[in-house]
């Protein structure tokens, strides 16, 4: 089954504080241009997946990615919900990204009623 992906994201920064007893994480909201994710997903019936497409990231430029083997699927833990993971190679880009490579994971959780919270680390290379 292939379907169309679209996502997007705030700008904001992540922070996470750790002590001897406890950790503390959270998301800030800052001011910037978003984030948007769009794609083309092939799902398979054992639950892996491939995946190509755009991140935009506002005004700055745009990435071109594509998936490494096989992204993956599966029930969470958490009632109504899915989780998963990819990994992307980063194949071009324009604006500030032009000639960019590297790499990007993806950990995601989706609801039943199409909530998704994805969340992506990036190690992107430009010239």
């Amino acid at each position: 089954m292939t379907r169309r992906a679209r996502t997007s994201a705030p700008s904001q920064v992540l922070r996470v504080v750790m002590g001897a007893e406890s950790m503390e994480a959270g998301i800030e909201p800052v001011s910037g241009d978003p984030a948007v994710l769009e794609s083309t997903v092939e799902r398979f019936a054992d639950g892996s997946f491939i995946e190509a497409g755009i991140i935009t990231y506002g005004g700055l430029g745009r990435i071109s990615f594509s998936t490494i083997g096989k992204g993956t699927v599966g029930p969470s833990p958490a009632d109504g919900w899915v989780h998963g993971a990819v990994m992307w190679v980063v194949t071009g880009g324009d604006g500030w990204f032009a000639g960019a490579r590297g790499l990007i994971t993806s950990n995601f959780v989706a609801s039943g009623g199409g909530e998704v919270i994805d969340n992506q680390f990036a190690r992107i290379y430009v010239p």
